[in-house]
């Protein structure tokens, strides 16, 4: 029996059109901050791959997603590359050690033996792998990555930003740094990627969430066609596993046509009108999205964008989901609401 996830990322015809959630394994559930507190902190949690693998799979029984989606952190490549991360609690992420030379660049590690020290996460794949089988309700495993941009701009910022002002400052001033910081991280997420895919994912997908922090004619230099790197390296090698896209706020680059590349679903944010994304990609690309996230505060308003989107993309070649992350006050009632009308909208009749 084949996982209707997995068919609906190839663009085969399923009885309804699967949905899942970007954080959907987060705080906005009991359940996962019990298993989260009983770690001691987000780090530990990454690092634990049974309890990682447990926060996975609680979205499945209580929201009904048709995917489950690896509980990791993107910063896991950086963090393994030999940078020094922190999770500060109230403000996130942070490096003590950015990134401002080539030197600096020169201190870390790359390729296979960086990529081969994320042993827990290979670990984790392979426990809910094992998991999912024994379920046996052909639920498929999304593993993940961020793109190479939004992993250099925490590495060069050294925590999240609003403005981007250092990366930035890099990309006008000094490219040639920041394509071999964006280069050197590229090689790492392939072979990380790969070791995912053998440890027993069904699909990936790459997250530019800081993709809107490029101007559009810049984009495709400094992102995408790294982004377009890795996806060409996977399906050269694994050609049936799905690869799904997601930048977040690229509708200007959508508009201009300049998508393009070897992978299977485009994500599709809540920024980007999904009649355009459609008619610009949805010859080529399966769609995947595009709720605004916080119509989950309402069952109403959620079942009209619902509607909307269902009305939009009909029943092939999509997938619902968030146009970013549920976030973390949401009731999970309305996370049920959400799952349960996207399949009854959808239901082949």
């Amino acid at each position: 029996m084949s996982k209707i996830f997995v068919d609906a990322c190839l663009g085969k015809e399923t009885a309804y059109t699967p949905v899942w959630m970007m954080r959907q394994a987060g705080r906005y559930l009991p359940e996962y901050m019990a298993v989260r507190a009983e770690a001691g902190n987000f780090l530990n949690l990454c690092h634990n791959p049974a309890k990682a693998a447990e926060v996975t799979i609680q979205p499945l029984d209580i929201v009904g997603v048709d995917a489950a989606i690896l509980f990791s952190d993107i910063l896991v490549i950086p963090d393994e590359m030999g940078m020094d991360l922190s999770f500060v609690k109230g403000e996130g992420p942070k490096f003590s050690d950015p990134l401002t030379s080539q030197e600096d660049l020169d201190r870390l590690i790359g390729g296979d033996e960086a990529a081969s020290k994320l042993t827990y996460v290979f670990e984790t794949i392979e426990l809910l792998r094992k998991q999912l089988d024994e379920r046996g309700d052909e639920i498929a495993l999304i593993g993940f990555t961020g793109a190479p941009w939004t992993l250099a701009t925490y590495m060069i910022e050294g925590q999240g930003t609003k403005t981007y002002n250092i990366c930035k400052k890099m990309m006008y001033s000094n490219p040639e740094l920041l394509h071999n910081i964006l280069a050197k991280v590229t090689e790492v997420v392939k072979l990380y990627m790969e070791k995912q895919i053998e440890a027993g994912i069904d699909v990936v997908q790459i997250f530019d969430s800081w993709a809107s922090a490029i101007e559009p004619g810049k984009y495709d230099e400094f992102s995408w066609k790294y982004m377009v790197e890795i996806a060409d390296y996977l399906k050269s090698k694994y050609p049936n596993v799905p690869i799904i896209m997601f930048p977040k706020g690229v509708s200007a680059f959508i508009e201009r046509g300049l998508v393009y590349g070897n992978f299977d679903v485009f994500g599709v944010d809540w920024g980007t009108p999904m009649a355009m994304a459609k008619e610009k990609l949805g010859d080529k690309y399966v769609l995947q999205g595009n709720m605004e996230p916080c119509r989950l505060y309402s069952k109403e308003e959620t079942t009209k964008c619902v509607e909307a989107i269902q009305e939009i993309m009909g029943t092939k070649r999509h997938i619902f989901n968030l146009g970013h992350g549920i976030l973390p006050d949401v009731p999970v009632e309305n996370a049920i609401h959400f799952v349960s009308e996207c399949k009854r909208v959808s239901a082949k009749k």
